[in-house]
């Protein structure tokens, strides 16, 4: 190349490259819900995770987490058992209904949270860069070059 060398002293660096737009929170979230939202989605977006797309899936995942807080504090408030009274089989214990409830939220929130990368392990399988790199070293291994 001919010509004048650039001056690097002229370039001006970006600051934290481009802001993408975060996503609000569904109207039909209660407020436990809306503060799970407001508090993941924007790390959600800046790790290419959270798309206009995926909006109702995650709102499934802050609805299960909002059941499981409140299911968590109603046991914490009411113990895991309660009386059934007296009757003809006499006073018996039973298993609080939030037990249930709490249950069914964590089983939901393990299942949606797999989809935006929430744990450990479903970080590091979405970080990997998915089957496109499973076939690279499949393809790497059958050609010899690995």
């Amino acid at each position: 190349m001919k010509g004048r060398k650039p001056d690097l002293q002229n370039v001006i660096p970006m600051k934290g490259g481009i802001q993408k737009e975060t996503p609000s929170a569904p109207d039909f979230l209660d407020d436990i819900a809306r503060d799970v939202w407001d508090e993941l989605v924007p790390e959600l977006v800046r790790k290419e995770r959270m798309e206009l797309l995926y909006k109702y899936q995650f709102a499934s995942y802050c609805a299960a987490v909002s059941n499981f807080i409140t299911s968590t504090n109603t046991v914490a408030m009411e113990g895991q058992f309660y009386d059934t009274g007296k009757g003809r089989n006499g006073n018996q214990k039973r298993k609080h209904p939030a037990l249930t409830l709490q249950e069914t939220a964590m089983n939901t929130m393990r299942r949606d949270a797999a989809l935006f990368g929430l744990s450990p392990v479903d970080e590091a399988r979405l970080g990997a860069g998915g089957q496109g790199d499973l076939f690279d070293q499949v393809m790497a291994q059958l050609n010899g070059t690995d």
